[in-house]
């Protein structure tokens, strides 16, 4: 079986790509995902405010909106309580080029076009394959136009592909307004792949305490059928590669992902809880699929079931929603 795609121009062995986690925080967790057979891997991210603590525009966005609440930005934690710092970052990177030998996408987390972006060079210069942009911001101030959101992630794109030559993605939330022209807008500023979606973490009560805490759960299945719909409605409208995180767990997923039209599938929830191994196991299960289903390649499959291919294209639309309704009729 012919598993090959290729991804933001970068040649794959296959569509899997373990994505940023903790489990990439050490060398020995990279060199095992390569064994196991992954095609790629996402370096954790790095914080902007790990590399600009002073910056001026940093603080309007992480203060925006909390004049109010004057413990708001103590929630952020201090230089030295992150797992790496910057030039450890570095030094990262450049090891795992030397060890592995799958391409290696490093990641950058922030929200301003300040100083911070001039970083993605020395990650470029590390040796890094790839990066890939988290915009990672929850807009609170009722006063901020979603026209302003907009321009900040097209921004901070324009001002990192300035500073390097490898390919840039851009990772996103699925909050956007109009879904389709911000990938469109980012798409025509040069983003070279779209990553589809980020999980914004939600904060939980503690009833005892009567404080907000934060709350990590790790994704199921059912989280990819929002990026699974974008990425197969997204599918030949832009030029950027397109890649699936959030629910994948399983060969079926990683297939589902391709015949969407995803490039690649990436995973860490599955991966925290079950091992690196899986990922050989899911490989397996993808070339049993292909064998029994009569698919000679991953690109025979791409995009088969994406909205321009498949008979009803309204499947992915509202009439699909009005359908879906009627079918609970069944249940009762």
């Amino acid at each position: 079986m012919d598993l090959k795609t290729k991804y933001m121009g970068l040649e794959l062995k296959n569509p899997i790509v373990p994505s940023a986690s903790p489990l990439t925080w050490s060398l020995e967790n990279v060199k095992a995902m390569e064994d196991a057979g992954a095609a790629a891997v996402v370096v954790h991210s790095l914080f902007e405010e790990q590399l600009t603590h002073e910056s001026g525009e940093l603080d309007h966005y992480l203060t925006y909106g909390t004049e109010s609440y004057a413990e708001a930005t103590s929630y952020f934690p201090q230089p030295d309580e992150f797992r790496l710092g910057p030039v450890e970052y570095l030094d990262l990177i450049s090891d795992m080029k030397k060890k592995v030998d799958i391409p290696v996408i490093g990641s950058l987390n922030g929200v301003s076009t300040g100083g911070w972006v001039k970083y993605a060079k020395n990650i470029q210069d590390a040796g890094a394959d790839a990066l890939e942009l988290n915009v990672y911001y929850v807009p609170t101030n009722p006063d901020l136009t979603g026209s302003e959101i907009e321009n900040m992630y097209v921004d901070v794109l324009k001002a990192v592909k300035e500073n390097v030559s490898i390919p840039v993605a851009m990772k996103l939330s699925p909050f956007f307004t109009s879904m389709a022209n911000m990938a469109k807008k980012l798409d025509n500023a040069g983003a070279d792949a779209l990553v589809l979606f980020n999980r914004f973490y939600q904060p939980d009560f503690d009833l005892e305490k009567l404080e907000v805490v934060p709350n990590l759960v790790l994704s199921t299945n059912w989280e990819m059928r929002l990026p699974l719909r974008w990425i197969a409605i997204l599918y030949s409208h832009v030029k950027a590669s397109l890649a699936l995180t959030s629910g994948v767990h399983n060969a079926n997923d990683v297939i589902k992902v391709m015949m969407a039209g995803g490039d690649i599938a990436m995973m860490a929830s599955e991966l925290l809880m079950n091992g690196i191994g899986r990922i050989g196991e899911i490989l397996e299960g993808v070339k049993v699929w292909m064998e029994e289903n009569e698919y000679d390649s991953i690109e025979m499959m791409k995009g088969s079931m994406s909205q321009k291919s498949v008979g009803e294209p309204a499947a992915f639309e509202r009439a699909n929603y009005m359908k879906t309704l009627q079918s609970y009729k069944s249940l009762i």
